[in-house]
């Protein structure tokens, strides 16, 4: 069973810092704990938690500030994605245990999340695609990492995703990924992630 800063910490995460209505505000610790019912002290403990990830922004007398991604983090967050994502392509193709099966059923499911009133549903797709592929290298530290990077992809991808557009575009990127994976072709494999990366780069930055 979940703890009260448990529950508070991954509705924060998960649903709050994602929302695009929420960038650049201030959180009201008592409207979320009204929310998700519990008290205002693991409200204050997860957003603790959540300021030591940089995730929120502590502000004397004024609260936690949800702060919109700044170009440089945008930039740094494309470049560890394209270090842990070709190194998995070319790992896997050269072991022979790329998953291809795995990513192409999660790309089918991402296909059927078209849509700006499922933005969020598709992000999170996009994440297990990309995911699968790092989880196939089969080092716990490196998947943490690249965990670790989804509440900032998603805060950033969301906005872009509810303007409209851009689904079928990263859907493309994706099956050239799957499609260089399919053919055990590392450089092919790893030239599409860099040409989706730097879409996504142009499109956060855009946003």
């Amino acid at each position: 069973m979940q703890s009260g800063r448990e529950k508070a910490y991954a509705y924060l995460k998960d649903s709050v810092l994602t929302d695009p209505e929420m960038q650049d505000r201030f959180l009201s610790e008592q409207e979320i704990a009204d929310r998700i019912g519990v008290s205002r002290t693991p409200i204050r403990e997860a957003l603790l938690l959540l300021a030591a990830e940089d995730l929120v922004r502590l502000v004397p007398k004024r609260g936690a500030h949800i702060a919109p991604l700044s170009g440089r983090e945008i930039t740094e967050l494309i470049e560890m994605r394209r270090l842990l994502e070709r190194f998995a392509a070319a790992h896997t193709t050269a072991a022979g245990t790329a998953p291809v099966d795995e990513m192409a059923a999660l790309l089918a499911g991402q296909e059927r999340l078209r849509g700006a009133d499922r933005a969020k549903e598709f992000l999170a797709a996009d994440h297990r695609f990309h995911a699968a592929l790092v989880d196939a290298v089969g080092n716990s530290l490196m998947s943490r990492q690249y965990a670790a990077l989804r509440s900032r992809q998603s805060r950033a991808g969301v906005r872009v995703l509810h303007q409209g557009g851009h689904q079928d575009e990263m859907l493309a990127e994706h099956r050239r990924i799957l499609d260089g994976l399919a053919a055990g072709d590392a450089a092919a494999a790893c030239e599409a992630i860099d040409s989706h990366l730097q879409a996504t780069r142009r499109l956060l930055l855009a946003a």
